[in-house]
């Protein structure tokens, strides 16, 4: 995307992306990648961080970073739209493929929603169906390099059809649901679901 050092080539860039129908209704490009989340980064320890899948599943993972570090990897170059109306474009993640996680726990028929559970007390939950697509993936590197944990590293979930809080940062537990269930946000006023070209920034819109 290259470096706009002038407000007059970032507006060239957000008119670009709105004839080009990549910049949803209400938002602004940006360049820069504002830093957002709920309370401390926290620190990451390889040998005592793990992940786990929990819930309606047939198979209660518990992934070490070794372990997860060996599954197959993709790569995905997403545009990523924040809440707060600042979108950012043609990010490219590298990770795992969340369909991958699916395989390997595989959730019962019943599961239908997922609630994903970050560091602290974030959570946010995502229809299955949607965490299945080709786009979505847990995300441990950024444009090339090791994701920042200013941005989520060592793991985020990325999911580009909806707003960015659904993309949760410091990833630590996927529970499969059988049924929705509101997450931090979504019980403290935003929307259930949150697509952002529908403007679902809040509950009553």
């Amino acid at each position: 995307m290259g470096i706009f050092s002038s407000n007059a080539e970032r507006k060239l860039l957000e008119t670009h992306m709105k004839e080009a129908g990549r910049l949803p209704p209400g938002q602004v490009a940006t360049v820069k990648w504002p830093v957002l989340h709920l309370g401390d980064v926290p620190r990451f320890d390889p040998q005592r961080w793990d992940l786990r899948t929990t819930g309606f599943v047939r198979n209660l993972l518990r992934l070490t970073w070794d372990e997860f570090r060996t599954l197959p990897r993709t790569e995905v170059t997403a545009d990523l739209h924040c809440v707060t109306r600042w979108s950012r474009f043609d990010n490219r993640w590298e990770g795992v493929s969340f369909r991958t996680l699916c395989d390997l726990a595989q959730p019962l028929s019943s599961a239908t929603h997922v609630l994903v559970h970050s560091e602290g007390e974030y959570t946010t939950n995502v229809p299955l169906a949607d965490l299945r697509e080709d786009d979505v993936l847990l995300a441990d590197r950024h444009d090339r390099a090791p994701l920042e944990p200013d941005h989520g590293g060592p793991l985020r979930l990325v999911v580009p059809k909806l707003y960015g809080w659904k993309s949760a940062k410091w990833v630590r537990e996927i529970e499969f649901l059988a049924g929705d269930q509101p997450g931090y946000w979504e019980r403290n006023g935003y929307h259930i679901y949150g697509d952002p070209w529908r403007e679902q920034r809040f509950d009553n819109d």
